[in-house]
């Protein structure tokens, strides 16, 4: 191609309103550009809408490590662990697997990991600008996090301290009389845990999304609530077929999450992409923890919510249509009582369950970048446990990449380019 770079004052489409679609039209939108979001379900109702709020910048490992291989054969045999596959699904999902497999080989970890760095690095301050712009501080909370240990873990505890050190990351190792001073109402069996004091979390991630949309509104976005049926491209134009009517626009940024995969597919992008389903638990708590806490024997997470204490956490595969395993959240609460013992199981059935679909990807990194065969789709999704995270630095990087404009960050590891 010989010029790939916009003009400002051109339509652009982004397809997907959930925390990676909001931010990245707020960024395009400043660009000069006249930005439409569309979603078939409305503004963060899918896994933006639900998840643990936690900033996790911490979290520089990808998922296909070598030490995890040993352990999988237990996890998946355990109804109540952290990683479930339904039977059903299990032969669907062996090619993800496979090749989440071929990803724990060192060099191509080590590329990975170094990746996932540079995207985490830089994901607090693109978020302080974002929530100053869109004067949603008070619910950006920078209190970092705490990973916790139980009795006798003491060498695992050291040994995950110089794992994160290694990498750069800001952690020190608390003994349980320094943890009582900072984070007092931790379950007894508590005896060590890593504070991690460069991360932060939202007291409410579907109250942030509202509040970001609302600045891109009065940025000029605008919204429809259509389902994208089919796509249609040009070197001039994309045509974007809804429910409801076509729509034509400049260019378009697919930020559709876990269900990216059929629309790549129309462009002739192979993507493997597979769902990890995650769920929440609500309960109440009259001490609340001050900051995100994680157990490394339990592998959950519980975060203090404006509307209570959400616990969060395990995967299961087994893809987009199946019914909710509920018995997955009932699981949660159980675990966070070990952790946090002073809660009360006062939500109704309605309002303390939920779960949303997290994109996932072999190499535990995003999509991010201009389609290799086309000059004016682009494409933002893919970014597993870490879409929150990566949400305000991916939209100013895929905001230059629009623009034709290098970003600071080198996009080749993220192109679809590398599964095609």
């Amino acid at each position: 191609m010989e010029n790939t770079s916009r003009s400002v004052n051109q339509n652009v489409a982004v397809i997907g309103a959930g925390v990676i679609g909001i931010a990245t039209a707020i960024q395009l939108q400043q660009c000069g550009y006249q930005v439409t979001l569309l979603d078939k379900q409305g503004i963060s109702e899918g896994c933006s809408k639900g998840n643990a709020g936690h900033f996790a910048t911490e979290q520089v490992f990808p998922l296909a490590q070598a030490s995890l291989l040993p352990q999988l054969p237990k996890m998946l045999l355990d109804p109540k662990g952290a990683l479930r596959i339904s039977p059903s699904y299990l032969f669907k999902a062996l090619p993800w697997f496979i090749q989440f497999l071929a990803n724990m080989r060192p060099r191509i970890f080590k590329q990975n990991k170094e990746a996932l760095k540079k995207l985490n690095c830089a994901a607090i301050n693109a978020w302080q600008r974002l929530t100053q712009a869109s004067n949603s501080e008070g619910l950006f909370h920078l209190n970092g996090s705490l990973l916790t240990f139980e009795s006798g873990s003491r060498k695992n505890a050291l040994a995950t301290l110089e794992h994160y050190k290694n990498e750069g990351v800001n952690v020190t190792l608390l003994e349980r009389n320094e943890l009582d001073e900072l984070q007092p109402g931790l379950h007894q069996n508590i005896t060590h845990a890593l504070y991690f004091t460069d991360v932060g979390h939202t007291c409410s991630p579907y109250q942030l999304n509202l509040a970001l949309f609302e600045h891109a509104k009065s940025l000029g976005v605008s919204f429809k609530q259509v389902e994208v049926t089919s796509l249609f491209t040009t070197d001039s134009a994309v045509t974007i077929n809804t429910n409801h009517d076509d729509l034509v626009f400049d260019a378009l940024v697919m930020c559709t999450g876990a269900h990216s995969k059929s629309l790549c597919k129309q462009l002739g992008y192979n993507v493997p992409l597979d769902t990890e389903r995650g769920y929440h638990y609500m309960v109440s708590s009259e001490n609340m923890p001050t900051m995100p806490v994680v157990s490394f024997e339990k592998k959950f997470i519980l975060t203090p919510m404006q509307e209570g204490l959400r616990l969060a956490g395990t995967v299961e595969f087994a893809g987009l249509s199946k019914a909710p395993t509920y018995r997955r959240a009932d699981m949660l609460k159980q675990l966070g009582e070990s952790i946090w013992p002073n809660m009360v199981d006062d939500y109704s059935e309605q309002d303390k369950k939920w779960m949303g679909f997290r994109p996932t990807l072999p190499d535990s990194l995003p999509v991010i970048g201009r389609a290799p065969k086309h000059n004016n789709v682009f494409f933002n999704f893919g970014h597993q446990h870490l879409g929150l995270t990566l949400a305000a630095i991916c939209a100013e990087l895929i905001a230059c990449d629009v623009q034709g404009v290098k970003p600071l960050i080198d996009l080749t590891p993220y192109s679809i380019a590398r599964f095609n």
